[in-house]
This record gives structure tokens, C-alpha cells and sequence, in this order.
């Protein structure tokens, strides 16, 4: 678990936006459908696509206190899942936090 722990810090530390993410998740579609329409640049990780993606998503909950996906990250800091990102992008503060960490293509 320490190593998957680490793994998902570093993940978080190395990517201004990063989606934690099931490729099947119709939720985790909307939130990455939103961040490329406003043409951010994000990663995004498919846990169920990853060797050690349960053990991932259980580091994510130790680290957020959020089992579910989409599980996301924007700056380096927790933001939640699909339906914060929605309410995010809703009242025109996703675009001001992508700008912050940097995350759109000019």
C-alpha cells in the first residue's frame, strides 16, 4: 500500500491536472470531456487499466477521503469528482483553476 501511496502523490506532484479514472465510468467520460473542450491539457490514469489500479484507488481514498471515480486533481489539490467539476465549470471557476496550474494551451 506505502508503494501505491507514493505512486499517487507522485502522480499528483508531476501533473498540474490529472483524472483518476475508469475507462468504463460514464462519469469520468463527462469530466474528461469537459477539461478537452476547454482545451486543458490533463492526464488522465485508467485504474482498471493499471496493473496496481485497486491498490491505486485505495491510496487515493487514504489520501482524499474519495473511493469513487473520477477522482480529480487540479494545481496539486484535491477537487473531486465529476459533479464538482460540473459545478466548477458552472460558475466559471474551473477555467480560472486550470489558467492558475497552468493547464491551458494559450
Amino acid at each position: 500500500m506505502a508503494t501505491a501511496t507514493a505512486k499517487a502523490q507522485k502522480l499528483i506532484d508531476e501533473n498540474a491536472v490529472i483524472v483518476f479514472s475508469k475507462s468504463y465510468c460514464p462519469y469520468c467520460r463527462a469530466t474528461k470531456q469537459t477539461l478537452s473542450s476547454l482545451d486543458a491539457e490533463y492526464k488522465a490514469i485508467e485504474l482498471d487499466n493499471e496493473s496496481d489500479g485497486s491498490d491505486l484507488q485505495d491510496a487515493l481514498e487514504q489520501i482524499t477521503g474519495q473511493r469513487t471515480v473520477p477522482n480529480v486533481f487540479i494545481d496539486h489539490k484535491h477537487i473531486g469528482g465529476n459533479s464538482d467539476v460540473q459545478a466548477l465549470l458552472k460558475s466559471g471557476e474551473l477555467k480560472t483553476k486550470l489558467q492558475a496550474a497552468g493547464a491551458l494551451k494559450a
